[in-house]
């Protein structure tokens, strides 16, 4: 293979013994080529791990072709927030998106992004269950870019596309310590980038305001709303209950306002994450609030920026800002 770039139709041909009219007919699904020629293409495909970049050609010709994208969780709305906003952009190109999801289980995720290389999407945007994507080095090499979204990625080059979540939770929790002594924090498990950001911004909080987080008031591992609400309900049975609680996403709030609601229990809420009607709420809530179509939006654009031609710059950090708004039925003034 000519120096160390991706490997071309011609290298296939040279490497296989035939011409490059056989490759394009084999690569193309045309009939009648050869069978003894055609497993020779084939092997030598394989072997130099020829992907043919028919993205690239679509976004200089304006045909249709494809990205991927690979959400951690598609359930949940922010993943069918981001989903649709990359969907848009890439309709905007002519283009289509094939979508999976890898249940936050880094072994899915690993199958379903090779999966979707092997499909010959011209890009992926991933959000990242796995820590180690070094597994896609080699799709990387050979010209597939990846955009990390929403968490950052490791052991490839990629551009990264984050929320602020440790400056949103800070400002959230800081608000909360203006008000409040007890304030417990609902959080999914930690070992997720976010959780580990937002439980950092809420430390910080603490500590600028010269307190300590209570242990005792600190449950992570809350994946469903289902969590959220049991673990509502043992801090609210405890002896000394908070009257403040911080969730760390949108399905954390959903659980926490469920068992609220039930008690009718008078105990701040403040939830990383808006979420859809949270507006038609009969009790106040604060959300840490964020454009989730800006957000995939700008995913969407940076991977087909590279894709039509960007590929030499270096890769780029992209950090995306957070407000606190009020939802629910009544409003109030924020404290702190």
């Amino acid at each position: 293979m000519r120096g160390s770039g991706r490997p071309t139709m011609n290298d296939v041909a040279a490497a296989a013994g035939v011409s490059l009219k056989t490759v394009s007919r084999v690569i193309n699904a045309e009939p009648n080529v050869d069978p003894a020629l055609a497993d020779r293409v084939r092997e030598a495909i394989d072997r130099l791990g020829y992907h043919r970049n028919a993205l690239a050609a679509s976004l200089r010709s304006g045909t249709n072709d494809t990205i991927g994208f690979l959400a951690a969780d598609l359930s949940n709305s922010f993943s069918m927030g981001i989903a649709a906003a990359v969907s848009a952009v890439a309709s905007q190109r002519g283009l289509h998106v094939l979508m999976a999801s890898s249940e936050e289980d880094p072994a899915v995720e690993r199958r379903l992004a090779l999966d979707l290389c092997q499909r010959r999407v011209g890009g992926l945007i991933l959000v990242p269950a796995a820590t180690d994507h070094g597994y896609l080095a080699p799709e990387v090499a050979h010209g597939t870019p990846v955009v990390f979204l929403d968490r950052p990625g490791d052991g490839i080059p990629a551009d990264t596309v984050l929320l602020d979540n440790r400056g949103g939770a800070r400002a959230a929790v800081a608000e909360l310590l203006g008000g409040h002594e007890r304030i417990g924090l609902l959080l999914d498990a930690t070992e997720i980038y976010t959780m580990r950001e937002r439980l950092a911004g809420a430390e910080e909080a603490f500590a600028a305001a010269g307190r300590a987080l209570d242990p005792s008031l600190l449950v992570t591992g809350i994946h469903t709303p289902q969590d959220a609400a049991a673990a509502t309900a043992r801090l609210l049975d405890g002896p000394r209950p908070p009257t403040a609680l911080f969730c760390g996403n949108n399905r954390a709030t959903v659980g926490a306002l469920e068992e609220l609601t039930r008690r009718d229990a008078d105990v701040a809420v403040t939830g990383f994450d808006d979420f859809e009607l949270s507006w038609m709420l009969p009790r106040p809530l604060r959300v840490v609030a964020y454009d989730v179509a800006a957000l995939g939006a700008l995913a969407a654009t940076t991977l087909l920026d590279r894709i039509a031609g960007d590929a030499a710059a270096p890769p780029a950090l992209h950090l995306v800002p957070t407000t606190l708004v009020d939802r629910g039925g009544r409003q109030r003034t924020p404290t702190g």
